[in-house]
């Protein structure tokens, strides 16, 4: 069995007839998203639990720190490693990680104002308060040119399907992917959080010493939050474009950082809510 998805037994109840007034029921089995709970210690101490979908474990934790602004090189990251321990059944579990920091990588001070909880759909819900998350991003991102064509960036949420195996399986998962300005995908990551898949994204670009992300952009398979351009501005990730709809918050945001920052984006169209000099137009009648 994948740690990824698991079997479920189901009943399917289906409508038939022209006045909805009766129904078919079937039996099957149905493929499910993993949720399961991970705990962040970082040097030996409890820093936060999340809902995620098990897999790239070390990516998520490395961007997670990076998105909390512990981390911006990976130098600052010593090692991780999974704590050692068992279900009731007795089967090794892979849900906590010790993260240890190096070359002068602190803790915020606010860490012990942080809730321990982090739902699979919040990001930032498990701070004290907005204060606690404004943080100083060690990456400029104003000033990165990164200039795309329209067609480039309305094509990546097809791209981006493309590659969503889980979400094939199960229907259930948000999926984060970064491309570089020609369209390539560069990383791919799907969790049951879509700012669990960001995290991964991000975690795997510092433990690959790729950070800043200059000259890139994120696509994400949902809205786009606070929390998502907070993560690609610590990521020094110059344009962010999103399927669904964005907040007012994430549009303040994107423009103080100097974000592109893209909405409704669906293949042939797209809304630009910051930073559209990027974007480069078809030339009329090209």
């Amino acid at each position: 069995m994948s740690r990824l998805t698991q079997r479920r037994r189901i009943t399917r109840l289906t409508l038939v007839g022209s006045g909805g007034d009766a129904r078919q029921r079937s039996s099957r089995e149905d493929v499910l998203a993993v949720e399961e709970p991970l705990e962040v210690r970082v040097n030996g101490e409890s820093f936060s639990v999340t809902m995620r979908t098990p897999g790239q474990d070390f990516d998520l934790v490395a961007g997670f720190l990076v998105s909390e602004g512990i981390l911006a090189h990976p130098d600052s990251l010593a090692a991780m490693r999974y704590c050692s321990g068992v279900d009731e059944d007795g089967h090794q579990t892979y849900n906590v990680i010790d993260a240890r920091l190096a070359g002068g990588a602190r803790l915020p001070a606010s860490v012990s104002a942080r809730q321990v909880y982090t739902s699979s759909s919040c990001g930032i819900c498990g701070t004290a308060s907005i204060d606690a998350v404004s943080k100083v991003a060690h990456f400029v991102v104003a000033d990165d040119p990164a200039p795309i064509g329209l067609g480039v960036l309305a094509s990546l949420p097809d791209r981006l399907r493309e590659h969503q195996e889980v979400f094939d399986r199960t229907g259930g998962v948000h999926a984060a992917g970064l491309f570089d300005l020609t369209g390539e995908l560069l990383c791919l990551r799907e969790d049951v959080g879509r700012h669990n898949a960001v995290d991964k994204v991000v975690g795997w670009a510092l433990r690959e010493g790729r950070l800043p992300l200059r000259g890139t952009v994120l696509q994400v398979s949902g809205r786009a939050s606070f929390e998502l351009v907070q993560k690609a501005q610590l990521a020094g990730i110059p344009i962010l474009a999103a399927v669904s709809a964005p907040s007012s918050l994430a549009v303040d945001l994107a423009n103080r950082a100097g974000m592109t920052l893209a909405g409704f984006s669906r293949g042939s169209s797209l809304n630009v809510y910051s930073r559209g000099d990027r974007i480069r137009e078809p030339a009329a009648g090209g």
